[in-house]
C-alpha cells in the first residue's frame, strides 16, 4: 500500500463528485465534510447477518452495534476493493463475493461526543468464506443474528443501534437478501 495514500479520504461536493481528499484523522469532528465512505453486511453459510460492536476506543460512536464493517476507499481505490480489505483488516474476513445494495445511499448524524458523520456512503453485502478474527480496536463483540430480528429491532428500536445502520437496514430487505445468498456480485 503506497504510505502517501494510505490514511487519505476521498473529500466529495455538494453533488457527491470528488474534490479532493484529507487526513482520515483530520476529517471526524464537529464539523465533518462530506466524503466517501461504505458499509457492508456479511452474512454466513446459514443466513444470518452479522452485527458487531464497535470498540470502546472507536472515536464515534463507540460501544454501539452496528453492521459487519464500515470504512473509507482510498484515493484510486475501487470500492468493492476497500469493501474486501476492510473485512479482512476488521475482521479477519475473507469473502467470495460482494454486491452493492444501496449504492446511493446518504447520511449525516451526531454522536453523543458531537462528532457529525457527513457520508456518501454505498451499502454492499458480502457472504463469508470461512472464519473471523475480529480486530478489538475495531470491534469489541459481534453476534450472527436472523435478518427477521434484526429488520424488527431497526424498525421499532433504532436507537439500539448506529444511525446508519438502522436507516440501511430499513432500506434494504435483509431477509430476502439472505434467502438470494447475497446475489453474487463483482467488486
Amino acid at each position: 500500500m503506497d504510505t502517501l495514500t494510505d490514511d487519505l479520504v476521498v473529500l466529495l461536493g455538494p453533488d457527491g463528485t470528488p474534490c479532493g481528499t484529507a487526513p482520515r484523522s483530520s476529517i471526524h469532528g464537529p464539523d465533518t465534510p462530506l466524503h466517501l465512505a461504505f458499509s457492508c453486511y456479511l452474512f454466513d453459510g446459514a443466513g444470518r447477518v452479522l452485527m458487531t460492536r464497535r470498540a470502546l476506543a472507536k472515536r464515534t460512536w463507540p460501544g454501539v452495534w452496528t453492521n459487519a464493517c464500515c470504512g473509507h476507499p482510498l484515493p484510486g481505490e475501487r470500492i468493492g476493493d476497500a469493501v474486501v480489505r476492510r473485512l479482512a483488516e476488521e475482521l479477519g474476513a475473507a469473502v467470495t463475493s460482494v454486491h452493492c445494495v444501496l449504492p446511493d445511499f446518504r447520511y449525516e448524524a451526531v454522536d453523543a461526543s458531537g462528532v457529525r458523520e457527513n457520508e456518501v456512503c454505498p451499502v454492499f453485502v458480502a457472504t463469508l468464506d470461512g472464519g473471523l478474527a475480529p480486530d478489538p480496536a475495531e470491534v469489541m463483540e459481534h453476534r450472527w443474528v436472523h435478518p427477521d430480528a434484526l429488520a424488527g429491532v431497526a424498525a421499532s428500536s433504532p436507537w439500539l443501534l448506529s444511525p446508519w445502520s438502522a436507516a440501511q437496514i430499513t432500506q434494504m430487505d435483509l431477509p430476502r437478501l439472505a434467502r438470494a445468498g447475497d446475489g453474487a456480485g463483482e467488486r
